[in-house]
């Protein structure tokens, strides 16, 4: 067991590598951040801002919906500064997704989420700009998040524990040591344009649907499919509720409600590079005319904008939708005999603390580093305090 601090270099400030930094500084680790660019710069700032009840998957993707119910109670709790507890309905629109609607009952409640069929007239009466033709209508425990919030609470979390971070810094290499093990990185401070190295006992690829890029750069492949999807604003927020589909996850399947806007989403479709995704007209359209269907006034309503966000879906033999949303650990020692590094990718922003978690618990092995996670327990420091520049160990 080791008897000096042990210290983690987590390559990536979205959601996940802020939450890792939290957990593994919480543990006792010391952490080193470092971003390309600001926090939440890439996906995590991209996302729509729905905190999942699980309920899209429940029956395409058990395994996702279970982990995004119990992270979803567990977030509720802990960053309540950054969630609208707004609740969500899925509602029908025609006879396929009226039957639909006995598998997805029945998966919700299988997966451990709740859920409750409600009257058409309580779901208008509660939210009348809906479709006034839906066919039937349930409620789960949805709910809208701020995500640049969300990072920099966990992110001023681990600040407080001692974590540093470095946003602006470039990973243009990995460091070696005499028996071609990884011991930290190369980077470039983009502010100065100077090289800059930073050792440590463990690094962690936490870059999302950059991971298999960043793990090109070591030599490592890394099976990450970068799959976007292109989501619409509208200038009106139009109702209080998240507002699903009730069908199997499709483009355009729901709408929520993100301070004073609407927000629709989303497509699926595959790249190979992260960094340039076009936002094309054609899926734009589509998912106004979704929109309308859920919400028939979107239609004169104004679009604010729209973007997209890159997906880290985990590579396999399937594509796109079928690709699941969960998330994988990979040891590269364990994989490709080389250690020192470890990647985490996948998963969804409402499953981030347990990916963090779970990639913290194979660090703390692989370095004989007996701590438990806490991070599920205590509520995540203002995230204001990210920009204090006082740090203080609890």
């Amino acid at each position: 067991m080791s008897v000096t601090q042990p210290s983690a270099i987590i390559i990536g400030a979205g959601f996940t590598g802020c939450a890792l930094a939290y957990d593994l500084a919480q543990r006792g680790f010391a952490v080193t951040v470092v971003e390309r660019g600001e926090l939440a710069s890439g996906t995590s700032g991209r996302t729509h801002g729905l905190l999942h009840s699980g309920a899209r998957y429940c029956v395409t993707d058990a395994e996702a919906a279970v982990e995004c119910i119990q992270e979803n109670i567990i977030l509720r709790r802990i960053a309540k500064q950054c969630i609208e507890y707004n609740g969500g309905y899925f509602v029908a629109l025609d006879d396929a997704d009226l039957a639909y609607a006995p598998v997805f009952s029945q998966g919700a409640q299988a997966c451990g989420i709740p859920v409750e069929e409600i009257g058409v007239k309580r779901a208008l009466g509660t939210e009348p700009a809906l479709n006034p033709n839906i066919l039937a209508a349930y409620q789960v425990p949805d709910a809208a998040f701020d995500p640049l919030r969300l990072a920099m609470a966990f992110a001023a979390s681990a600040r407080r524990y001692g974590a540093k971070f470095n946003t602006y810094h470039d990973v243009v290499g990995f460091l070696r040591d005499g028996n071609g093990n990884i011991c930290g990185i190369s980077a470039v401070n983009r502010h100065s344009a100077q090289p800059v190295e930073f050792q440590a006992d463990i690094t962690v690829n936490a870059t999302g649907a950059w991971a298999g890029k960043v793990a090109e750069i070591a030599g490592i492949p890394v099976p990450v499919r970068p799959t976007p999807g292109v989501m619409v604003a509208y200038e009106k927020r139009v109702t209080e509720r998240v507002i699903n589909r009730l069908c199997e996850p499709d483009d355009g399947d729901i709408l929520l409600p993100q301070r004073r806007m609407a927000v629709i989403g989303t497509t699926s479709f595959e790249v190979e590079d992260a960094d340039y995704i076009p936002v094309h007209p054609d899926q734009v359209k589509e998912m106004h005319k979704r929109a309308a269907l859920l919400v028939p006034a979107l239609v004169n309503i104004k679009m604010r904008g729209a973007y997209m966000s890159a997906r880290p879906l985990i590579g396999g033999m399937m594509s796109g939708r079928s690709l699941s949303r969960t998330f994988k650990c990979y040891d590269h020692r364990t994989i490709d005999g080389v250690d020192g590094l470890v990647t985490v990718t996948g998963g969804k922003a409402t499953t981030c603390r347990v990916m963090a978690e779970k990639t913290a618990d194979l660090v703390c092995q692989k370095l004989g580093w007996q701590r438990v996670c806490e991070t599920a327990q205590h509520p995540l420091a203002d995230y204001h305090l990210y920009y204090q520049s006082t740090e203080v160990a609890a």
